[in-house]
């Protein structure tokens, strides 16, 4: 399972990754495995403001349909669009091609309370 250096994580398996102001989200490679062969993304709007831990979208795999969580509190600047004809980007490259959105975060300290990859790995190792 990869846990990337730079970036940040959830209990929820969700990863952030600061860029320019911004926060890419993408689910992590763990979930991704757990999910199975994704099918399917709702992506959440352009311009929706989300709460931490509140509803971020949607994936369904082969197996099961789970939620998205918002690792931050913030204002969705963007979504990738490729998920809409290429689910299984979130399979075959979760912390790449499979991003899900950017957040414009309310708090410019808000990777502060989410887990580092090393926290995240022994969260996962259980």
């Amino acid at each position: 399972m990869q846990v990337p250096q730079d970036l940040r994580y959830t209990t929820d398996h969700e990863w952030a990754r600061s860029t320019e102001g911004m926060l890419r989200v993408g689910i992590t490679d763990f979930a991704q495995d757990a999910l199975g062969d994704v099918v399917f993304v709702a992506l959440p709007e352009v311009g929706a403001r989300v709460e931490r831990g509140g509803r971020l979208g949607e994936v369904e795999s082969t197996k099961s349909v789970s939620e998205i969580y918002a690792p931050v509190a913030g204002q969705v600047q963007s979504v990738n669009t490729d998920l809409d004809d290429n689910p299984e980007l979130l399979n075959s490259d979760p912390y790449g091609r499979g991003w899900i959105c950017e957040i414009r975060p309310d708090d410019d300290r808000a990777l502060d309370g989410l887990l580092d990859p090393s926290a995240y790995a022994e969260l996962t190792a259980e």
